[in-house]
C-alpha cells in the first residue's frame, strides 16, 4: 500500500509523472492506462498523473516508466509540491472523487446480489454456495480500493455495510438453525453513556445526524472526537461510528444513523422520517424518495462550506436535525406524516 502524503508547512508532497505515448499500438496505450488506474493515480493535466509522496509510490512509478520507456515512450518521475494553481484540498478531491467511484460501482453489484435474493429468503440457503463466491469476490475488490484510499473516501463505509449484509446473512443460512442466536443487539444504552464517540474528521449528513441523534436519545453529555481516516486506534472508552471497524457504522443497505436508531433508540416516527432523509442522502440510491432531502442536502452543505470546524458543523447541523425533528412531530400529531 502506498504511503500517507508527508507535510511540510501544511503541504502535501505529490509526485507526478509525466509521458508522452507513441500513437501506436492501441493496446500499450490502454496498457499504461489501466496500470495508472491500478495503481490509484489520478491525472491533474493531460498526460500528467499523481500520487502522495512516499517510497512505494516512487517505486511504482519508477517501473511504469521503464514500461513506458521501454515501449517507445517517454516518461519522467519528479516530486512537487503545488504553488499556484491546483490546491492541496483540490487534488485531494480528485483522488477521493476517484475512490468514491470505484466503491460506488462495488456497492451497486453488492446491492444487484442482495436484491436479487431478497425476494426469496429460500435463495440464501439454495445458492449460498455462489452467493459465497461472489461475496469473496467482492471483499477482494473492496480490499483492492481500499489499498489504494489513500485519504479515507466517503464512500467506503456505504460499500463495506452492504456487503458485511450479504455476508451476515450468508452466515445465518449457513448456521444450525438449532445454534443459539447470540448476535442480537443489547437494547440497554445505559453502558453507553459518559463514552466518547470518534469519528472521521471532516463530517457530513451521516456523521451530523448520527452526532445529534446521539447526544439526543443516547447520552446528551456525549462527547466527540475527530480523528483521521486511516490508522486511528481507539482508546479505553471511547466508540467509534460511521468508519471502518467502527462499533457502529453502515450495516447492509443502513447507513450509521439508521443503525443507531435500529439498535439503540426506541420506535419513533419522526426520527424515522429522518433516517429516511438520512439514507438518501447518504447512499444516494432513492430508497425512500424522500422530497425533503434535496433541500436538507443544501442546507448541510452549507454549513460545510462554512466552516471547517466539525465541533461547529455539529452544532450547526445539529439546530437544523432538532428543527427537523419538531416538524414531523407536529405533523404525526396531526396525523398527515408519511
Amino acid at each position: 500500500m502506498n504511503e500517507a502524503p508527508t507535510t511540510s508547512e501544511s503541504r502535501y508532497a505529490w509526485l507526478l509523472l509525466a509521458h508522452q505515448l507513441p500513437p501506436k499500438p492501441a493496446y500499450f496505450r490502454v496498457k499504461v492506462w489501466r496500470r495508472l488506474q491500478g495503481l490509484g493515480a489520478v491525472a491533474i493535466k493531460n498526460s500528467l498523473y499523481a500520487l502522495p509522496a512516499g517510497e512505494q509510490a516512487r517505486e511504482d512509478f519508477q517501473w511504469l516508466l521503464r514500461e513506458i520507456t521501454e515501449g517507445g515512450g517517454e516518461a519522467a518521475v519528479f516530486e512537487a509540491r503545488f504553488v499556484d494553481g491546483l490546491t492541496d484540498p483540490e487534488v485531494r478531491a480528485l483522488f477521493d472523487k476517484a475512490r468514491d467511484a470505484d466503491y460506488e460501482a462495488l456497492a451497486a453489484d453488492a446491492r444487484e446480489l442482495a436484491e436479487g435474493l431478497a425476494a426469496d429468503p429460500d435463495l440464501w440457503i439454495a445458492r449460498k454456495g455462489d452467493v459465497r463466491t461472489q461475496a469473496t469476490r467482492l471483499r477482494r475488490r473492496l480490499a483492492e480500493i481500499v489499498a489504494i484510499d489513500f485519504f479515507g473516501a466517503g464512500g467506503r463505509e456505504p460499500a463495506e455495510g452492504l456487503l458485511a449484509g450479504i455476508e451476515t446473512r450468508l452466515a445465518v443460512a449457513e448456521r444450525d438453525p438449532d445454534q443459539e442466536d447470540t448476535t442480537m443487539a443489547t437494547k440497554d444504552v445505559g453502558k453507553l453513556k459518559g463514552r466518547t464517540w470518534v469519528t472521521r474528521r471532516g463530517v457530513q449528513v451521516d456523521r451530523i445526524a448520527s452526532a445529534w441523534l446521539i447526544r439526543r436519545s443516547i447520552d446528551p453529555q456525549a462527547r466527540f472526537k475527530f480523528v483521521p481516516d486511516k490508522g486511528y486506534a481507539p482508546e479505553p472508552g471511547e466508540l467509534r461510528f460511521d468508519m471502518f471497524e467502527a462499533e457502529f457504522t453502515h450495516e447492509g443497505d443502513q447507513c450509521t444513523f439508521e443503525v443507531l436508531l435500529a439498535k439503540l433508540v426506541p420506535p419513533d416516527r419522526a426520527l424515522q422520517a429522518i433516517a429516511e432523509i438520512v439514507h438518501d442522502i447518504d447512499l444516494k440510491d432513492g430508497k425512500f424518495q424522500r422530497e425533503e432531502a434535496a433541500g436538507i442536502r443544501t442546507l448541510l452543505s452549507g454549513i460545510a462550506a462554512a466552516t471547517d470546524d466539525d465541533e461547529r458543523r455539529l452544532e450547526r447541523g445539529g439546530a437544523l436535525f432538532e428543527d427537523l425533528y419538531q416538524h414531523f412531530r407536529k405533523t404525526r400529531d396531526r396525523g398527515d406524516a408519511r
